[in-house]
């Protein structure tokens, strides 16, 4: 598919990437502090990102979604970065 690179976006923005994102899980490892988050994208693919904390006692379970999440954001970035440069290359 071919398309005209005057109909597409300069630049990839956060909301163009969570768009994209059709549910998101979150998974705390067991006997750990580790916290996975899931993001499973329109197309099928799926991004991770995680977070683990040095001391259980420390350990919050909403700051760890927050951090994995984030983290997982972080990695679609270069992914949509990719996506995009590849789309206007075409």
């Amino acid at each position: 598919m071919t398309e005209n690179i005057e109909t597409l976006p300069d630049k990839v923005t956060l909301t163009s990437m969570l768009e994209k994102v059709v549910k998101t899980v979150y998974t705390v490892l067991p006997d750990t502090t580790t916290t996975v988050c899931q993001l499973f994208m329109k197309n099928g693919y799926v991004v991770i990102g995680t977070s683990a904390c040095v001391d259980p006692k420390n350990f919050n379970k909403a700051t760890g979604e927050r951090i994995a999440y984030e983290n997982a954001v972080d990695a679609l970035w270069p992914l949509e970065g990719y996506l995009l440069a590849e789309r206007r290359s075409l």
